[in-house]
């Protein structure tokens, strides 16, 4: 097992993780454990022993190539020769084993509840995987999906805020932001706001940097809407790659 350390962040693995893990035995057969995954409607199980020990997880993924539905790992000539025969007999357990623990994934990555979520998600990331297991002493506590991540993105939005005072604190306060931004093409590009309703003027050399500048907009308190009237220009050669779309966007809710 690979246990991932933790720090000291706002929001931890242990706030947002679920606490009652569904677990499934290793000697567990596949028929059991599939009508376990089916029945409470899960994309996996973790496999923990009489000891209590997590030993295991199970996912959809492992069970894609399966002998039952045709789906089996067919590999070349050259692809099963480079493999060599320990390859060949991985796979066909993966496809015709019945116990969960020829199936299981084994090296569990786990992070502790203190573990700040930029350590997670990183995790999930660098290993593509869905949802990482927490341990306290030894001991399965819960689990983070992208479920409980989504779900803590929804809780962290902000809500609606009341409106600015007036137009130049708008202006002021999104001129701050791009300022701050080393992407932003602070000398090609003015802002205007009326009413709440910014407009964004000037040039810009990357088309990302449209995206990004109506959603430093839209997220700047007390805006109502975003006029683009941003011109794309190509940076090699000078010329005009696009020009003012003129679309007004209203701020998200």
């Amino acid at each position: 097992m690979k246990h991932a350390g933790s720090s000291a962040d706002a929001v931890t693995a242990g706030d947002i993780m679920t606490r009652g893990v569904v677990s499934t035995a290793p000697e567990a057969s596949l028929r059991d454990a599939l009508a376990l995954m089916l029945r409470l409607r899960v994309s996996g199980l973790t496999v923990v022993d009489a000891s209590g020990a997590l030993v295991g997880i199970v996912t959809e993924g492992d069970l894609l190539r399966r002998s039952e539905l045709g789906t089996e790992r067919h590999l070349s000539r050259w692809r099963a020769l480079l493999g060599g025969p320990q390859r060949l007999a991985n796979d066909y357990v993966h496809s015709h084993a019945r116990r969960i623990e020829e199936i299981m994934s084994r090296d569990v990555a786990t992070v502790s509840p203190a573990a700040p979520l930029a350590q997670v998600v990183a995790l999930m990331e660098a290993r593509r995987i869905r949802r990482v297991p927490v341990m306290a002493q030894g001991r399965l506590v819960g689990i983070v999906s992208r479920a409980d991540l989504l779900r803590a993105l929804s809780e962290r939005l902000p809500v609606a805020a009341p409106p600015a005072p007036n137009d130049s604190d708008i202006r002021n306060r999104l001129l701050a932001q791009i300022d701050q931004q080393s992407w932003a093409p602070r000398e090609c590009v003015d802002v205007g706001v009326q009413d709440g309703v910014v407009e964004l003027r000037g040039l810009i050399l990357h088309q990302a940097e449209r995206e990004a500048l109506r959603v430093m907009a839209e997220n700047t308190l007390g805006v109502k809407g975003v006029v683009d009237r941003l011109v794309w220009i190509e940076p090699l050669s000078g010329t005009i790659a696009e020009l003012p779309v003129d679309v007004t966007r209203p701020r998200a809710g």
